[in-house]
């Protein structure tokens, strides 16, 4: 195994802080704000001068990173997940660390691990583990959740794991800092002594390179597994041989890598039962979408679709395109015909309810059948109940072209059952 001696050089070589900057500048969370409140915008109005002066810092050795901003956003369960948000400069220089160091360690990695790297994705962590159940009849699975993997990774742990491929000091003194550079919750500084904080850019590979040890060693132990970050499958041919896997797993993980294993969400189950992970379930006769998925989804499509608008249908579709498109193209990969169409059809009663409501009465109602040329009964129905929502006069006066020709997403026509697109990439990666 090659070992790297000198590479802080490549860390704070002007090139590289640039590319890295573009990196930072192009990714969604670029306009979110540090402690020092600075923004991407910023720091591009002094570009050069600002990269000269980091460039400088690392060098010289007098860069100290600055503690990270605490934020929360909400989990499909109700709780709260809490983020770290690096200061600009800070993303920057993690970003040159990663682009120095993922080329080491990733050719590395097992190939049964999924999550944050390059080229790899939710799809094919699910094709693995399609493959594994349904081809290889390995149909008895060990789900595994680890509680609060990002915060509770061990700082030691973690620069031992990356001193076994790298001996430059200054290297590992770097990621030291980001590790233990603390984080700022409003007024309150809260020291971190463990845990690599989800938001730093550089936290993702530190946690596969802290976790492929656990890899390494089911791949050692003749257990076929696949990984998507902490989200954990072992597969077995019995449910008894499924029940040692965990056994042995957890053992690992908990006394060797200092994790806690959620014994409440780890379970054993089968094919048969179906194999729920990363949003699907899988099936003895492929892969559809979970109800959990699906309520999460429609709850989202709720909350963009108020009975009471203040704003035009053509606004809410807008806001609705990204929700649907993201759906349609993540879930293409199971069975999802009939699904799409039937989540699109309800979509589309969402919008006529919320049209309706606007109406008020029926007289805007005969108006608008008027103008369609609608030649039939004009019923005096009322346009504030959901049920009338679904009649033949309200599918009239607003039929589903009307909703395309505003622009909604047609995730009715996603090819689906697209899962074996991947097949090939992860069966050459067994």
């Amino acid at each position: 195994m090659r070992k790297w001696y000198s590479l802080i050089d490549k860390v704070y070589a002007l090139p590289r802080l640039e590319q890295a900057y573009r990196e930072v500048r192009k990714n969604k969370g670029s306009r979110a704000k540090g402690v020092d409140n600075q923004s991407i915008a910023d720091f591009s109005s002094a570009l050069e001068e600002n990269l000269c002066q980091l460039s400088r810092e690392l060098k010289e050795g007098r860069y100290r990173p600055q503690p990270v901003r605490r934020a929360y956003i909400d989990k499909p369960d109700g709780s709260k997940r809490g983020l770290g948000i690096p200061t600009i400069k800070d993303r920057i220089v993690q970003q040159s660390l990663l682009n120095v160091l993922q080329p080491i360690f990733d050719p590395e990695f097992h190939p049964s691990s999924y999550g944050y790297r390059p080229k790899r994705s939710a799809h094919h962590a699910i094709a693995k583990a399609e493959r594994f159940s349904r081809y290889y009849g390995l149909d008895h699975v060990a789900d595994m959740d680890l509680s609060k993997c990002f915060d509770t990774l061990d700082h030691r742990l973690i620069v031992q794991s990356v001193g076994k491929r790298v001996s430059d000091g200054k290297i590992l003194k770097l990621i030291g800092s980001f590790l233990e550079s603390g984080a700022l919750d409003g007024a309150r500084f809260t020291p971190t002594k463990k845990g690599s904080p989800q938001g730093g850019i550089i936290s993702p590979l530190l946690m596969n390179i802290y976790l492929d040890a656990f890899d390494q060693h089911m791949k050692n132990s003749g257990i076929r597994m696949v990984r998507f970050a902490d989200d954990v499958l072992l597969f077995a041919p019995t449910k008894a041989q499924a029940g040692k896997y965990m056994a042995k797993a957890t053992s690992y993980l908990e006394k060797e890598l200092r994790l806690e294993v959620n014994k409440n969400k780890s379970s054993l189950t089968n094919l048969e039962e179906g194999i729920h992970y990363l949003g699907v379930v899988i099936k003895p006769y492929g892969v559809v979408v979970s109800h959990k998925s699906i309520k999460r989804f429609k709850k989202k499509v709720k909350l963009l679709t108020p009975r009471t608008k203040g704003q035009s249908i053509a606004f809410y579709i807008k806001e609705l395109n990204p929700l649907l498109r993201g759906f349609a193209n993540y879930f293409r990969i199971g069975l999802t015909k009939k699904l799409f169409q039937d989540l699109l059809s309800w979509i589309r009663r969402r919008l006529r309810m919320m049209v309706m409501k606007s109406w008020k009465s029926w007289k805007p109602l005969h108006r608008q059948l008027r103008r369609m040329g609608y030649k039939g009964n004009f019923l005096k129905i009322s346009v504030t109940r959901w049920r009338n929502s679904s009649t033949n006069l309200i599918h009239y006066a607003l039929p589903n072209k009307y909703f395309s020709e505003l622009g909604l997403y047609a995730m009715d026509t996603v090819e689906g059952n697209t899962l074996h697109q991947y097949y090939q990439t992860v069966l050459n990666k067994i």
